[in-house]
């Protein structure tokens, strides 16, 4: 198990990746082998040890190819690399290595690059949900984010260069392209900021309150997960509530996981329609970016991960994201 999670570690990259040679190297001193070999469809791509002068790697190759099978024709062994029950190459091993053997470190190498192949197609489909959601940045926000500092220029001009160091803040970092994520502390800033722009808007009515446990501070989120929900909750929930509302942001520790939760006391929804915004099938005008947040915290760790929506009309909504506060792979810039 141990030598299974190395070999992993070896070929993040896959075949071709920094990590091959120590693969191969892994695999001669697990087998004992002279000489060993990682060859894709295309010909080697690691190796460490020197094959036998005059032996037939490549009319070995042929013949496992065709056959899908382990064999051995010494001094050489070869054994195919099946990824996803796909032929993907072969590894290759010199001396006395029986080709049960080599099968079973064969099996290994596929299951590490078929890991390897799922975590390079999650990180793409995180990083064009992320784009998307940069994209859809609110044109409404950005609107009214400018007529508030505009109306505060002669009545206020002390709290208007406030508000406009605020509007730059949020806009260096909601298109920021340092990395795919963030700490948690970065993602409050963010809100902090989000939230000063639209108590300014809403005329002081809306009443904010942030609680953050200082030990979930550095624990690295995808970035952009926090903050879209905020600003669904204000979109959504407080602009159409007559009166004063009030958003709570809370985050804490529980045992190994980092539970974020933002609650407002707006005008709510039917829990059918926030189901079918986090399927991707609501309205296109509401909760875009609850489905995107929604999205990006599956594909980053699993689909026992994502948003929990609590709603109904007339009674507010909650959100709650919970994530390991530990991932490898997700670390913030």
């Amino acid at each position: 198990m141990r030598e299974a999670r190395l070999l992993g570690s070896d070929l993040r990259g896959g075949l071709h990746g920094s990590g091959g040679t120590a693969a191969a190297r892994r695999i001669r001193r697990l087998l004992d082998a002279d000489a060993v070999v990682l060859a894709d469809l295309e010909g080697p791509a690691a190796q460490h040890g020197s094959l036998p002068p005059g032996s037939e790697a490549g009319a070995l190759l042929d013949e496992v190819y065709a056959r899908g099978e382990a064999l051995r024709q010494p001094p050489l062994c070869a054994a195919p690399l099946l990824v996803a029950d796909e032929l993907a190459g072969c590894v290759i091993a010199a001396g006395e290595v029986a080709a049960e053997d080599l099968s079973e470190v064969a099996g290994l190498v596929a299951e590490a690059l078929d890991h390897a192949e799922l975590s390079g197609a999650r990180a793409r489909i995180a990083a064009a949900d992320l784009r998307t959601l940069r994209a859809q940045i609110s044109p409404h926000f950005l609107h009214n984010a400018l007529a508030v500092i505009a109306a505060h220029i002669r009545s206020d001009p002390t709290r208007a260069r406030g508000l406009l160091t605020d509007f730059a803040d949020y806009l260096r970092y909601s298109f920021s392209t340092k990395g795919d994520y963030a700490t948690v502390a970065a993602e409050l800033q963010a809100i902090q900021t989000y939230l000063e722009l639209q108590s300014a808007r809403f005329d002081d009515r809306l009443e904010i309150t942030v609680r953050m446990a200082p030990e979930i501070l550095p624990v690295a989120i995808p970035f952009l997960v926090v903050q879209p929900i905020v600003e669904n909750a204000v979109r959504h929930g407080l602009e159409k509530k007559a009166g004063r509302g009030h958003i709570g942001v809370s985050g804490y520790g529980e045992g190994t996981m980092c539970v974020i939760e933002i609650e407002d006391d707006g005008v709510g929804m039917d829990p059918e329609l926030a189901r079918a915004i986090l399927a991707g099938s609501g309205p296109r005008s509401k909760g875009v970016g609850l489905a995107n947040v929604d999205q990006r915290l599956r594909t980053v760790y699993g689909q026992e991960f994502g948003l929990l929506i609590e709603t109904a009309p007339d009674h507010g909504t909650r959100v709650e994201a919970r994530v390991p506060r530990y991932r490898r792979g997700v670390v913030a810039q």
